[in-house]
Formats: C-alpha cells, structure tokens, sequence
C-alpha cells in the first residue's frame, strides 16, 4: 500500500524477494503534465509492469473495500507513504498486521511531510523507522529504526531516494523478523513528539523577510514539490538551487543586490543559482538572466493578479 516514488522503492524490494504480492493498493491517478491527464502513481506503474492486481479506491471507509482487502487473506500489509486512513477493520485484518515505513525517527516528526519538515527545522539526521500500525497518526510500536546524516545540501528529492533504499532493507528484515515470531514492537517514547503536516502548494512562495538559512532550506525541502518560488515581471519564477550568504542584507528584503541574482533577506543574503520560467527548461542563473533581465534594485515578490499554476 503506498503512492510515490518511495513507495514504489519499497515494492520493489518485496518482489525482488520474492514475496507473494496478492494486491497492490494506491491513491487513484491525478491529473498531472502539461495536458493536466491523469497520471498514475509510480507505485501503480511499477505494479502494472510485474503484472501485479492493483486496487485505487478514494477511501478505506466504505465497508464493501475492508471486505475486499480482508478477503485476500494476507499475511501482512506493507505500508509506505500510502495518503490514505486505515480504520482498524484493515488494520486488524492481515495475520501479522499492517507493518508501516516512515521516513523519520520516530516519535519526531509523524505525519505526512516528515522528509520536508526535517529538511526545514534544519535537522541534522533522520532516519527510517518501521513500525507496527495501529489507529493513531504514527503511534505504533517501532520495530525497526536506524539513522542517517542529513548532509548540509540534501534536498527532499534526494533524501527520499536514500531512505527509500535504506526502508526497503529494513522491511524485509522486519517482516522476516515478525513471521518467525522473534520481532517484538517497542512503544514510543512520549516525549520528543513532533508533527509534520501535509505541504501546501503556497508555502513554496519565498519570503523575503525571513533569514536566508530557512530561505535556503526552504529551496531544498520543496525540490520537487511544491518547488520554491518568487514573482516578477508578472511571471512566477521557481528556484531549483539556492545558497545562502553570511553578512548584512544591504537592501529591503527582496532586492536584488547585484548581477549574480544575490538578493537581500531578513537576515543575510541569499544567492539563486538555477531557476525556471513558466513552461521553459530550468538554467543556471547565468544563462537564465540572458533570456530574462533582472537588473540590481529590483525588488521581487510582487504577487500576481492571477496566481499562475505550477
């Protein structure tokens, strides 16, 4: 049961061991691209690649899905980053439970965006914690748990692929674990419990009058989605690669200080090193400002009439 690329890590660990997969389930496809068709999930696409039964419901609550899924009969149920709610009528249906993989150590950061909100607090290690589900967001016991560094320029896009291979490890280890009956869950601790809600397309704007660090930071976290941007020329540029300068601003918050698209923040200096124009391949600065003058004294930021989609 998962939904993105991380997931689709997961799954294919579990068919490279060989496991008996009865049925894949992931979110429904979204409109996505240029043309705004509907996408399937990466979880979906590698399913239908194996020749693997793939279930899309929108919800879990309706009492004829729990009787499906508890008619399979299954073992386990291998969750990672699925975007759905399970009541305990799933939960309590496979033999061993619904084993879950979370991209963060436990109890820090439960919730839906634990690599982007790790990646804003400026945390220097996450990990990846698997767990035993119960009704609670991120509550259950942990079964499995183990650290990595976050480097100084990790991005989410990145960092996800790393724990993605470090989660497929310790799900097969886990569900060896708790088959032979030698795996037992620890609850969490109570204190250190921090929370990371789902992201909003709006909190990829940049604001300028914060310090250039959580600018910066910001960059990274939101590469892929919701990508950080700014707006001028009544266009919505994104920023794929930031760095942040130590030293007064020199300028209101905004203003752009010299022809290297150095630009002022609240606290320090933050220099935009690749951006991207509406519907045009991303640049480095150099190249972008060739195609796209932005001279010292502007001041970006300025919201558009119409927000423009991303």
């Amino acid at each position: 049961m998962g939904t993105p690329a991380f997931a689709a890590t997961i799954l294919a660990a579990l068919i490279d061991a060989g496991h008996r997969i009865l049925t894949v389930y992931t979110q429904p496809p979204r409109p996505g691209g240029r043309g705004h068709r509907l996408q399937p999930s990466p979880v979906q696409v590698l399913a239908a690649r194996h020749g693997l039964a793939v279930r899309c419901p929108a919800s879990l609550r309706d009492e004829a899905e729990q009787a499906a899924f508890a008619a399979l009969g299954a073992d386990a149920a291998v969750v990672a980053a699925y975007g759905l709610i399970l009541p305990r009528p799933v939960l309590t249906a496979p033999l061993l439970g619904c084993l879950n993989v979370h991209a963060s150590l436990l109890p820090r950061w439960r919730g839906a965006a634990p690599i982007q909100r790790a990646l804003l607090a400026g945390d220097r290690k996450t990990g990846i914690t698997i767990m035993q589900m119960e009704e609670g967001l991120d509550t259950g016991p942990i079964l499995l748990q183990e650290k990595v560094p976050i480097t100084p320029d990790a991005t989410s896009a990145g960092l996800s692929a790393e724990l993605g291979i470090l989660g497929r490890r310790l799900m097969l280890a886990a569900l060896e674990g708790v088959a032979e009956g030698g795996l037992l869950g620890t609850p969490q601790p109570q204190e250190c419990v921090t929370y990371a809600p789902k992201l909003r397309r709006e909190e990829g704007r940049l604001d300028w009058r914060l310090p250039s660090t959580e600018l910066e930071r910001r960059v990274r976290a939101f590469d892929p989605w919701p990508g950080s941007f700014f707006e001028t020329g009544g266009e919505r540029i994104r920023v794929h690669a930031a760095i942040d300068l130590p030293g007064p601003a020199g300028g209101m918050p905004g203003t752009v200080l010299d022809d290297r698209l150095t630009v002022a923040c609240g606290e320090g200096v933050l220099r935009l090193l690749r951006l991207q124009r509406p519907g045009r391949a991303a640049l480095d600065a150099s190249a972008f400002l060739r195609g796209f003058p932005i001279p010292p004294g502007t001041r970006l930021g300025m919201r558009l009439a119409c927000p423009a989609t991303s």
